[in-house]
């Protein structure tokens, strides 16, 4: 039987997790990294056996009791914890046509509002559906792709405008799979998987870890062609009214230089938004 999407993701779990880090003596010859099949189970409370099946696909109904307790000893976040049940068919799948490529019309004037704060709209398969002038202008009028995953994996400018690459590289892939398991059959989720596949062999990688998490508050640091170094806050929000989208807004550090890298950047694209 074929492994499943639920014991790779297990597979993959248990390669990072040390011993030492779930208190575990590291004792013998080990040939593989992080913790042994024997080892999950015993800390999971079940079976090697049981354990030794979800791994290879021949089990793929586990409880919720099974689910938490491999949640604990994988050490795996809230969000990982979410991903890991609904790979096991527990947790809530999103149906692909709640995926919509409509941004609301009050959503769109609030983004036009915040003439300093790049702000977009990216489904799940991180398709920028809407964005606002200074996001178009911090992302260079989208030249390259209106896929985000896209500009990260296939712009060849990008790893110079995205001063932390391989830090966005890995959370973006992390986020990506997270929205996959919530939409797996999603058409387009499953196009730029396979075009991701196929045309890049860092997001390859960065997909055989199967990290999966949320977008959370974080730092981004870039290089803009036209202002120079900006640090940006980023701040991710769901969309309640249309399932899939996440509305992402960056704002600067007040008084800082990416302040006002950022203000010059927001005149720049106001006179070029003038001249059309």
């Amino acid at each position: 039987m074929a492994r499943s999407e639920l014991g790779s993701y297990l597979t993959a779990r248990r390669a990072r997790v040390t011993p030492a880090e779930v208190n575990l003596p590291a004792t013998g010859h080990r040939r593989v990294a992080g913790l042994r099949r024997e080892e999950v189970a015993l800390l999971a409370g079940v079976s090697a056996d049981y354990y030794i099946r979800l791994e290879q696909g021949r089990e793929r109904t586990p409880s919720e009791q099974v689910l938490d307790a491999l949640a604990a000893a994988l050490r795996l976040g809230e969000d990982g914890r979410q991903h890991l049940f609904r790979l096991a068919g527990r947790g809530p799948r999103a149906r692909a046509a709640a995926v919509t490529g409509r941004v609301e019309p009050s959503l769109l004037a609030l983004m036009d509002a915040w003439p300093h704060n790049p702000a977009i709209v990216h489904n799940r398969a991180y398709d920028v559906l809407a964005s606002n002038t200074i996001a178009d202008a911090l992302f260079h009028g989208w030249t390259h792709s209106r896929n985000l995953m896209h500009v990260v994996f296939t712009d060849p400018t990008a790893r110079v405008f995205y001063r932390d690459w391989h830090d966005v590289a890995r959370n973006s892939v992390a986020g990506f799979r997270y929205g996959h398991g919530a939409a797996p059959h999603d058409p387009r989720v499953r196009q730029v998987l396979s075009e991701l596949l196929e045309q890049s062999v860092e997001f390859a990688e960065q997909w055989h870890r199967h990290d999966a998490r949320g977008k959370a508050l974080e730092h981004k640091r870039f290089e803009h062609r036209d202002v120079g170094p900006l640090t940006l806050t980023m701040q991710t929000f769901d969309v309640r009214s249309a399932p899939g989208q996440e509305l992402v807004v960056y704002h600067a550090e007040p008084a800082s230089p990416s302040s006002e890298a950022l203000a010059l950047l927001g005149s720049l694209a106001a006179a070029t938004h003038r001249e059309y």
